[in-house]
């Protein structure tokens, strides 16, 4: 089921001056703008090229991790502990 309304509350005046811009410059609704800067800031905007969020479009270059990966990069400093007689 899709969340039909949302009450948003406590704007503050950088938040107002950045909906009011986005809204006049994109010939949007107040509602529109603030649902096309929510999809941006949660990395759902249309065009990755055209999002402040990283998200993943950075993993190409940069790589990612395996499970078992992270994983020993999560132990390692345990087991670095243990070997210092520090645990």
């Amino acid at each position: 089921m899709a969340l039909e309304q949302l009450a948003l509350r406590g704007f503050d005046a950088d938040l107002e001056r950045r909906l009011l811009l986005e809204a006049r410059t994109g010939g949007l609704s107040l509602n529109q703008a603030a649902l096309r800067l929510l999809r941006r800031g949660a990395g759902l905007g249309g065009d990755p090229a055209a999002s402040n969020a990283v998200g993943s479009a950075l993993d190409q270059l940069i790589g990612t991790w395996t499970e078992a990966e992270a994983r020993g990069l999560q132990e390692a400093p345990a087991a670095l502990s243990l070997r210092a007689g520090l645990c």
